[in-house]
């Protein structure tokens, strides 16, 4: 792809396709009796409101504000306007306790904290804290800070999966890199209609249900906070949405409402945050007449291999690198295996999309590299056709009896079980230095079905010793499965 133009300002970008039609509706948060409308014209005239505000408060370039909003509509407005002013906002999920907030604040050091009512703070913040963002927002509007493209832009917070969350820093240029998901993912238009069921404040709602087709001319549909996944068929069909955006978890939901899943003007769905399995793609497109376009990412680097409507993932594959990316399959000796072995998936250090890096001790982003590249921690094998097949995270395999195993290869072999639901495999100890593997799930299966399954389908060494029954599987407050409180669960009960 062409080089992000320079001087560059990330928010800047992202309105100047709506300053063509500045009374298109830009955002409509949908509730249950009425929408809240925003057209492009008001949503930059509030971004560069909040930058004037944010200004006035005497932060100097490149200041970090963390925010501590609702999901509501002043938390894009204030993410904007802040890049707008040369800050630097820390968007945060709201849930998170005083607890967390402590652990992440000395990372960020932020100058001023923008929050809403209500909302947890760290218990010592050391900053200003603004909580009246109208009267902020008073004062006269402000022009965009144009600079270098490669400077920070914002910064995010891993999922913490595999450890402790670290902050990643991302240049104002990783909104022009996310211009290579438009036709290697979304398939998106300007016309597009795209209802994304996530919070504001997640970065795949962020990114996909607001940035995105912000920067194409595009309509964000966002349902209101506390909308259940079942009112979802509703409001995709009320408010003719063309692309629908969600985990995994939310197709399943749909699929097993009573609503029927009439969508005609639903063009495609996207699916990302966790593992989408072949078995509920199919399901959603044998209900809905649509396909789900899956794509791998990661706070790092957003979403980078995917399929699209212009090239759909085979069967039980991710897809395909985005045009425009560079990848590779590592071993561990940090050279490329041979296609159709298992490797790490990397990213090589030019992709316009890749973090600055994790923001270290002098605060500054440093960029971990294996020579030219980045190593995700995601277990992949390249097909003949180029698509990528997934094998899990580095982190989650599993050890037993001195085998290694990936747990999505154990949880495929349940896919079409009869009164299954969904499922997770992990190794839970039994006893001192002893662990077993465990498959926990939901449904009406029973362990002996699904002990049958596996014996007909898994290596002995691969067949789970024990059968959990759950209610259903801890999600994390984005809906991706949490398998560090699945794990901590089956401790409590064992």
């Amino acid at each position: 792809m062409h080089p992000c133009p320079a001087p560059f300002n990330l928010a800047d970008y992202v309105l100047t396709a709506g300053r063509a039609t500045p009374d298109k509706i830009a955002l409509a948060v949908l509730g249950p009796a009425r929408a809240e409308r925003w057209s492009f014209a008001r949503l930059e005239t509030a971004v560069r409101a909040m930058a004037g505000g944010l200004r006035g408060l005497g932060l100097a370039p490149g200041a970090r504000v963390l925010l501590r909003l609702g999901n509501d509509t002043h938390f894009p407005v204030a993410f904007l306007g802040a890049i707008a002013a040369g800050l630097v906002p820390v968007p945060t999920a709201q849930g998170l306790s005083v607890a967390e907030l402590d652990s992440m604040s000395p990372l960020i050091a932020p100058d001023a904290i923008l929050a809403a009512p209500g909302v947890t703070l760290p218990s010592a913040p050391g900053c200003k804290v603004v909580t009246d963002l109208a009267a902020l927002m008073a004062g006269p509007a402000d022009s965009f800070a144009l600079g270098d493209p490669d400077r920070p832009a914002f910064i995010v917070f891993t999922s913490g999966s595999s450890g402790r969350p670290k902050p990643v820093v991302h240049a104002h240029r990783a909104i022009w890199a996310r211009r290579m998901m438009w036709d290697g993912w979304y398939g998106l238009r300007p016309d597009d209609r795209v209802l994304h069921a996530g919070a504001f404040n997640w970065t795949f709602t962020l990114g996909t249900g607001l940035l995105d087709p912000w920067s194409i001319g595009a309509t964000a549909l966002i349902p209101a906070p506390g909308t259940k996944p079942e009112a979802l068929t509703l409001l995709l069909k009320r408010h003719d949405a063309t692309i629908f955006a969600a985990v995994p978890g939310v197709f399943r939901k749909l699929l097993k409402s009573a609503d029927p899943l009439q969508l005609p003007k639903l063009r495609h769905a996207l699916s990302a945050g966790e593992k989408l399995s072949q078995l509920l793609r199919e399901q959603w497109q044998d209900a809905t007449g649509c396909m789900i376009h899956e794509a791998l990412g990661m706070s790092e680097c957003s979403t980078f291999i995917s399929g699209s409507p212009a090239r759909p993932a085979p069967a039980h594959s991710l897809g395909f690198p985005q045009p425009g990316r560079r990848i590779a399959v590592l071993g561990p000796n940090g050279a490329a295996v041979a296609k159709g072995d298992v490797g790490i998936l990397a990213i090589h250090r030019d992709d316009p999309g890749l973090m600055l890096g994790y923001l270290g001790a002098d605060f500054l982003p440093k960029l971990p590299l294996r020579g030219a590249w980045f190593a995700t921690g995601d277990l992949v094998s390249a097909a003949s056709s180029g698509a990528l097949l997934y094998h899990g995270r580095h982190d989650d395999i599993l050890t037993t009896g001195g085998y290694r195993i990936a747990p999505l290869e154990i949880e495929a072999a349940f896919h079409d079980a009869a009164g299954l639901i969904e499922c997770a495999a992990t190794a839970l100890p039994v006893k001192a230095d002893t662990d077993v593997l465990a498959l926990a799930y939901s449904g009406t299966a029973t362990p002996e079905a699904l002990a049958a399954l596996a014996a007909a389908r898994l290596a002995r060494y691969k067949q789970p010793r024990l059968y959990l029954p759950l209610e259903s599987l801890p999600r994390s407050a984005n809906g991706k499965l949490d398998r560090k409180a699945l794990i901590a669960l089956l401790k409590d009960r064992s």
